[in-house]
């Protein structure tokens, strides 16, 4: 039996909704989950993380190996214990590091220098996947090879192919009963070869599957083809996750496909630089107009932010570089991305799906048409 299961109980279209079960709870899907890379969400804490309705949260295997060791996160009870959130976690395995850190690739693993002293570091799938489980997060996932796009269609082979071999090596290895492993699909944005990787990677019999390669430089509509095909392959009664996809525009277009699972740093990335996500488009707060706004970022929303603070308060705390601004409107941030995922839900179970993305993208000053958007790369 896999320690995580998907249960299906809406769908409209493509699109569907429904609960994936772990061993530290249960998710309504499709949802996001926020990334706290080193064990933490920048400046926001559990609390603020199931108030603005999150339910999963993702961190980083290649960050926590490094500080503080993965040794030690298990000898305090593990990854979800370790943080104070108690609830889903999923691991990333290192595999964006190998695009984003440039490190030597090889058939046996990834070489790195310590991101924090410079130490040589090395990992390989059976390591990533050893790391993992002493972590103890519900889904680990396997050591995947990435690369930016556009590339040559050389790279993108060997890229998935070896993504392939350390995946066997992964699941020959992977022995925690109560994690659940999930392979990661690659291939760019070739048709032929997102199929390909798509059913070699199902046939390992993964619990769940990583949409891997994407985000990193494809234009919208060939991120959604790319998606099309995988979703064509992989079978359905088992979850979908494109990493690092969390624009509101790319996550609905993969949700419109059948995919349910998403992370990036979106959300507090751009909030740190003072920039807000609403329904009515994104504006930074640090526009001069705002100096003596004496109204909320979104009369319509909840979140701490929007109940207790002016838009010209929030614009002086960035201005001034005060820490509270950042955190504030991360949380608005967070509170509007878990809120258009929970409002997918809602519309799939209706039976108005497309209505709601069309809804959507008209008023954060979309045309509505399908792929009209740009991708936007993750940290």
């Amino acid at each position: 039996m896999n320690p995580v299961t998907l249960t299906i109980a809406a769908t409209d279209g493509a699109a569907r909704s429904g609960a994936l079960a772990t061993p530290h709870g249960e998710v309504a899907t499709p949802a996001f989950m926020p990334v706290g890379t080193r064990g933490s969400v920048r400046g926001i804490d559990a609390r603020d993380l199931r108030e603005a309705g999150a339910e999963i949260v993702l961190a980083n295997t290649y960050h926590l190996l490094l500080r503080p060791g993965d040794t030690i996160v298990a000898a305090l009870g593990g990854l979800a214990r370790f943080m104070g959130w108690g609830g889903p976690t999923l691991t990333d395995s290192g595999g964006y590091q190998v695009f984003s850190l440039a490190p030597k690739v090889d058939e046996d693993g990834v070489a790195f220098r310590s991101t924090y002293d410079g130490t040589a570091v090395h990992l390989t799938p059976e390591g990533a996947v050893a790391v993992q489980e002493r972590l103890g997060a519900d889904i680990a996932m396997v050591l995947d090879h990435l690369v930016g796009l556009p590339a040559p269609p050389d790279v993108v082979r060997d890229a998935m192919e070896r993504t392939l071999r350390w995946s066997e090596r992964a699941v020959a290895v992977h022995r925690r009963a109560d994690q659940a492993l999930f392979g990661i699909v690659q291939g760019g944005v070739d048709r032929d070869l997102r199929e390909s990787s798509a059913r070699r990677t199902a046939e390992l019999g993964f619990a769940g599957f990583g949409i891997g390669g994407l985000s990193v430089g494809e234009t919208a509509p060939e991120r959604n083809a790319a998606l099309e095909v995988v979703a064509g392959v992989l079978p359905a009664d088992r979850p979908r996750y494109v990493m690092g996809l969390g624009d509101t525009e790319g996550v609905l277009d993969a949700v419109a496909r059948g995919f349910d699972l998403f992370d990036c740093v979106w959300p507090t990335r751009l909030a740190r630089h003072g920039k807000v996500l609403s329904t009515s488009g994104d504006f930074s707060v640090r526009r001069a107009e705002f100096a003596a706004a004496d109204r909320p970022i979104d009369p319509e929303c909840g979140c701490p932010a929007c109940r207790g603070y002016s838009l010209a308060y929030l614009r002086h705390l960035h201005l001034t570089r005060e820490l509270l601004g950042l955190r504030l409107v991360s949380i608005h941030n967070l509170w509007y991305t878990l809120g258009v995922l929970a409002d997918a839900r809602s519309a799939i179970r209706a039976g108005r799906f497309e209505r709601f993305r069309a809804e959507s993208a008209a008023s954060r000053g979309g045309d509505g048409r399908e792929g009209g958007y740009a991708t936007q790369a993750p940290a």
